[in-house]
């Protein structure tokens, strides 16, 4: 299967296709981004071990001390300088992509189908024309003095456009990475979203334990039966039907190779997301920090923390106001136990780019479970690549093949991660918010502003119509008071954080392991665990399924579209590709590579 390489318009042709040709991805893969960088590997170690091996002859034929040769030191340096230019001349040679978007920009000139959020709206919450005139007037030339022009309709800032323009020196640039074109606001596709995203908030205090094919919960069976009864919706199914067991879960969107534009997205289910509890079982296991934990439980939101359901509110809101109501608290900490902890787990998960290398990279500890990680420390859960397993006298540590190496590693890429990601909100998409997108629906339904055009999927569903009954309004319900951050829909931030997290997990650590001892919560009491029963559980599956919650988290939130997380996840994929071949060209350790299982199945070696 070809593969998904972000670095130019023909590339699209190579695209990942799980089903053909699986053998020959990897190695397409690693021409296709970087070319050079297996050169500059052998370069890189055959000029270094050339000039261990010579400097003893080298000497003798001169009839010098050894001293005269060139020092190690001077030889580690132009090595160093060889393998910086070589992978700025891999950078250069990979072309910029074609960057396809919906047309919604070009098509509505009251920009009802862009972001527009934070700048100043009418009361139908259209934005001010002359406000976003500037606003695209800073898009265009990119320059910082025309972003501090823009006119901001209340006291929140716009969230970093001018940063993701910084050069990255790790990994492929931002521009060099493609998406596909987003659903269209008048689409059946984001009818499909917005129907999914109702009945998620509706459902959102509905215990995960429910999700199930046993389930006699009537909202969830209304919502299966609503969303099988729409084409265009793309969650994972069971033999091409959405049940219990699916519901809501996560998948993932590549460029199809069948569209030589890139514009048209391929969904997958990646492997493990539908298998065992909803919830992953990193987030149900304290997290080791030396002789500290982070409790796996959370503060919960209460039901009541229901937000931007008045209009008043929500257009205070759109106008970039801080808002006026606050959050409630549950008051003991609990297990993720339904959407809406999910939700506010999510809302500010500082943790999340940490949890599972720390259970990984940290040994069981008997005594207490709660300040050791999932594997004794005699059964390493590393990679079966790593040189250190083969070493009979060395170990990894901060400097490379190490937890702390991983940390740090884990850390760059989030934040490549976002350049690259807000560089297409920011430059290339401004795909307007459900929390936006519902008010043209409420306008469209309580107002009769027929230019409005919805699907009528969404119109006249089941779930809209619930929602309405339940608020008021046809206003989406948000888990937080603020609504969502001040950029646009698409892609998803929080995604290709999670993509690249879990990403780099799977290429340091043993995917292929089985997760001992599974738990869920108690469904009488979501403050203990209880052990889950049912097929095995493995730690790629479970790192497929953490990232694909952290980053649904933000839906059940009522901020992000489900294409908005499909989309990151390819794009944080091919980021980690290209960084983790830059890695490998500076290892001085014998090393074959990285070798991880890609969300759509199918094995690369880096």
């Amino acid at each position: 299967m070809s593969e998904l390489i972000q670095s130019n318009a023909s590339s699209s042709r190579r695209q990942e296709d799980d089903a053909e040709h699986p053998k020959s991805e990897s190695r397409r893969a690693f021409l296709a981004v970087s070319g050079g960088a297996a050169a500059v590997l052998a370069v890189g170690r055959s000029r270094s071990a050339a000039a261990t091996e010579t400097k003893p002859a080298a000497a003798a034929q001169s009839g010098s001390s050894p001293s005269a040769a060139p020092s190690y030191d001077e030889r580690f340096r132009r090595r160093a300088v060889e393998l910086r230019k070589s992978l700025a001349s891999d950078l250069e040679s990979a072309p910029i992509p074609s960057h396809p978007n919906n047309g919604d920009q070009q098509r509505y000139a009251n920009a009802i189908g862009s972001d527009t959020r934070g700048l100043p709206h009418n009361a139908r919450g259209e934005v001010d024309g002359e406000a976003w005139r500037l606003a695209n007037t800073a898009f265009a030339t990119r320059d910082p003095a025309d972003f501090e022009k823009i006119p901001l309709g209340g006291t929140r800032k716009l969230v970093n456009p001018v940063g993701t323009l910084a050069v990255s020196l790790d990994g492929l640039n931002a521009s060099q990475f493609q998406l596909p074109a987003a659903p269209a606001l008048a689409s059946a596709a984001r009818a499909a979203d917005a129907v999914e995203i109702y009945w998620q908030s509706l459902l959102r205090d509905v215990p995960f334990s429910e999700y199930n094919d046993e389930t006699t919960n009537a909202g969830i069976r209304a919502a299966v039966d609503e969303l099988n009864r729409i084409p265009e919706f793309n969650g994972p199914k069971l033999n091409g039907r959405v049940t219990p067991q699916t519901l809501f879960r996560g998948s993932v969107t590549y460029v199809d190779p069948a569209d030589p534009t890139g514009a048209t997205p391929r969904w997958v289910t990646p492997p493990g997301v539908v298998d065992g509890p909803l919830i992953s079982q990193f987030l149900y296991r304290d997290v080791p920090l030396g002789n500290q934990n982070l409790s796996a439980k959370i503060r919960a939101y209460a039901p009541t923390s229901e937000f931007l359901t008045k209009y008043d509110e929500w257009l205070h809101v759109q106008n970039g106001g801080a808002p006026r109501e606050r959050i409630a608290y549950e008051t003991t900490p609990r297990y993720i136990s339904n959407g809406r902890d999910l939700g506010a787990y999510a809302h500010t998960a500082q943790a999340f780019n940490f949890v599972a290398n720390q259970l990984l990279g940290v040994a069981a500890f008997g005594a207490d479970p709660a300040y050791g990680g999932i594997f004794p420390g005699n059964q390493p859960a590393s990679a079966p690549s790593d040189p250190y397993l083969r070493s009979k006298t060395q170990g990894g540590a901060s400097g490379t093949f190490g937890l702390a190496y991983y940390q740090s590693i884990i850390s760059l890429a989030g934040s490549l991660a976002i350049r690259v990601n807000y560089y297409q909100k920011w430059y290339e998409q401004r795909i307007v918010r459900p929390e936006a997108f519902s008010g043209l629906v409420h306008q469209r339904l309580a107002n009769n502003v027929a230019d409005y055009p919805i699907h009528q999927s969404l119109l006249g569903s089941q779930a809209l119509e619930r929602s309405r009954a339940k608020h008021g309004t046809f206003l989406l319900g948000q888990v937080f008071p603020e609504g969502a951050p001040l950029h646009s829909s698409y892609p998803g931030g929080a995604a290709i954080i999670a993509a690249v997290t879990a990403t780099l997990l799977k290429a340091f650590y043993d995917e292929n392991r089985e997760f001992p001892n599974p738990v869920q919560p108690d469904p009488q009491d979501p403050t203990k665990l209880i052990p889950y029963r049912g097929p095995p559980l493995t730690v790629g599956g479970e790192l497929n399924k953490l990232a694909l919650n952290y980053s649904g988290g933000r839906t059940w939130g009522g901020i992000h579209w489900r294409s908005d997380a499909a989309a990151s996840f390819s794009q944080g994929e091919n980021l980690v590709i290209s960084l983790l071949r830059e890695q490998k060209a500076t290892f001085a350790e014998p090393f074959d590579g990285f070798t991880f299982t890609r969300f759509g199945g199918s094995k690369i070696k880096v």
